[in-house]
């Protein structure tokens, strides 16, 4: 067995336990995908990844994927915003990210939009939805999906692929599960109105195996690969 004091290791075993998950709940594996998180750790750390086979990266702050990018601009890495999003950055995540996953606002729309109209190109899209009581989550109110939903049709530059969450912070399964299942019913919801959001970005590194028995499509794993984080940016 491959030792998990290195990133090879790590990421095996990562990738093994998402198997193991997916057979747990009668799933395919093909069918979940890894978002590997490279938050706080440098474009070093990233090569080696890309060394390894991966090619696609989440992170929470603009500025890290426009350095990273940039110093890492030969190998045409996708980049994936996961954390909250200023509309201030919009012009620097039409430069530089492929994907986010934390849209919850229509002036973030509007300023998204905007900035990748005058790049001449159009990014994908998951709406952030707050299935967790913390108030210091971000997210849209569930209520609140299906108009924002048939709002984004007005902005043809966003291409909506589906949700994203984070569950709540808590040691009770039951709980982490229900924020995971509530996403889960919105999605369907709105297949059954048409929008074609498919995906389903939920599950972190201390709960990915839950959230693939709640019919995750993708989870967001950083420490489990990366290792342990010495900043909290």
């Amino acid at each position: 067995m491959m030792s998990t004091d290195s990133l090879a290791g790590r990421l095996a075993a990562v990738r093994a336990s998402i198997a193991a998950a997916c057979v747990a709940a009668g799933r395919d594996p093909a069918d979940v995908t890894l978002l590997p998180v490279s938050k706080t750790f440098g474009a070093d750390v990233v090569s080696e990844a890309v060394g390894l086979g991966l090619r696609r990266f989440g992170e929470n702050k603009v500025q890290e994927i426009q350095a990273k990018a940039t110093a890492l601009a030969a190998e045409h890495l996708d980049w994936v915003v996961i954390g909250h999003l200023q509309t201030n950055k919009a012009k620097a995540v039409a430069r530089f990210a492929s994907e986010v996953q934390s849209l919850d606002r229509l002036d973030l729309a509007v300023a998204l939009d905007k900035a990748l109209q005058a790049q001449g190109r159009g990014i994908d899209v998951l709406v952030q939805v707050k299935t967790a009581p913390e108030e210091t989550k971000s997210g849209l109110a569930p209520a609140d999906l299906p108009a924002f939903l048939d709002g984004l049709k007005a902005f043809s530059s966003l291409r909506v692929r589906g949700l994203m969450t984070l569950a709540e912070a808590t040691d009770d399964e039951a709980r982490v599960r229900t924020c995971f299942r509530t996403l889960y019913q919105l999605r369907d919801t709105a297949l059954q109105a048409g929008h074609p959001a498919h995906a389903l970005s939920m599950g972190m590194s201390g709960d990915f195996a839950l959230a693939i028995a709640e019919g995750s499509t993708e989870v967001r794993i950083g420490s489990a690969i990366f290792g342990a984080r010495t900043s909290k940016l």
